[in-house]
């Protein structure tokens, strides 16, 4: 099946690119979770209002990246979040909770899409994230979970 994808999808590729796939995976997991739509000769018309908005949130050159990636490195983000009484959070940090705090922290505006979770956080102390900047350039966040009084 022949899709037009409206985000980034990991192996697969990034918004506005048209990619075939199979049928199944379209079905089941793309086109229900808004990843993806199915292509048609009007859907080309979307492909372009699609990269428009990317070129726009992308950042455009490694050096660029590389600034970013500088000050975020530099920056110790702390978030403070609702806590039991053994340090067990109550949910967990989503990637929009650490766009939140960096803004908060002077940090540069970064894309919650960029940020990227091994596991989830749901513990209070120092963790470390990784922020993917640009295809070649990647940053490593350090985040600071307290608890909220």
């Amino acid at each position: 099946m022949k899709i037009i994808l409206t985000s980034e999808v990991n192996g697969l590729g990034t918004a506005g690119d048209v990619v075939e796939v199979k049928d199944g995976y379209a079905r089941n997991y793309l086109l229900p979770r808004n990843f993806a739509i199915r292509w048609s000769k009007g859907g080309e018309k979307d492909v372009e209002q699609i990269r428009r908005a990317r070129k726009i949130r992308e950042i455009a050159s490694v050096e660029q990246a590389n600034e970013i990636k500088a000050q975020l490195e530099a920056l110790t983000v702390r978030l403070k979040v609702r806590a039991g009484s053994g340090g067990r959070l109550f949910g967990s940090v989503t990637p929009a909770d650490i766009v939140t705090a960096v803004k908060d922290a002077g940090g540069p505006d970064v894309d919650k899409r960029r940020i990227e979770l091994g596991t989830p956080i749901k513990s209070l102390g120092s963790h470390r994230v990784a922020v993917r900047l640009h295809p070649e350039v990647s940053a490593t966040l350090g985040l600071q979970v307290d608890a909220a009084k």
